[in-house]
C-alpha cells in the first residue's frame, strides 16, 4: 500500500519537514504534487517527478527530482516552489495568527504535468503550515505614518 507522510504534520512555515512516499514499486516513476488554496480562493501548486529507489521509496531530501517545478535534491522543494494557477497572483498569508495554510500532498503514478479530477492519487496527506507559534501575541502598531504589527513571544 502506497503512503505519503510529512513529519511533523503541523509546523511553523519556516521550519523544515520530512516528506516521504513509501510502498512504491522499485524504480516506479511518480509525481509528487503539493497544493493549497489561499484565503482568496486562489490555488497554488508545485510538482516534482521522481523514480523510486530499490526499496520503493521517494524522499525529496535524498532523491533528486527529475523535473517538474524544480530539479535536483531539495527537501523542501514542494513547499518552496508553489506557483499560482492564475497569472499575477502571490502567495501571501493574510491571517497569520488565526489559521494555518493547509497543504495537500499527493502521489500520482507516472510523470504528470497536468492532473484532472478523474486522476486518483495513489496516496495523499494534509499538512498544516503555521505562521505564528503558540502563545505569540500580535499587537497592531500605528504611530504617525508607520503601520505594522509587533509579535511578542509568550
Amino acid at each position: 500500500m502506497v503512503e505519503v507522510t510529512v513529519t511533523p504534520q503541523s509546523s511553523l512555515a519556516d521550519r523544515p519537514v520530512h516528506i516521504q512516499a513509501r510502498g512504491l514499486s522499485p524504480s516506479q516513476e511518480v509525481t509528487l504534487r503539493a497544493s493549497l488554496t489561499d484565503e482568496h480562493g486562489e490555488t497554488f501548486q508545485a510538482r516534482a517527478f521522481f523514480r523510486a529507489d530499490a526499496g520503493g521509496e521517494v524522499d525529496p531530501g535524498r532523491h533528486a527530482a527529475l523535473g517538474g517545478s524544480y530539479a535536483g535534491v531539495c527537501p523542501m522543494g514542494l513547499l518552496w516552489f508553489l506557483q499560482p494557477d492564475s497569472l499575477f497572483r502571490r502567495l501571501v498569508k493574510r491571517d497569520v495568527a488565526g489559521s494555518p495554510f493547509l497543504v495537500r500532498l499527493e502521489v500520482f503514478d507516472g510523470f504528470r504535468l497536468v492532473t484532472t479530477p478523474q486522476d486518483q492519487p495513489l496516496a495523499s496527506c494534509e499538512v498544516e503550515r503555521w505562521y505564528v507559534g503558540p502563545g505569540v501575541q500580535r499587537v497592531p502598531v500605528r504611530e504617525g505614518r508607520v503601520r505594522g504589527a509587533l509579535f511578542l513571544p509568550p
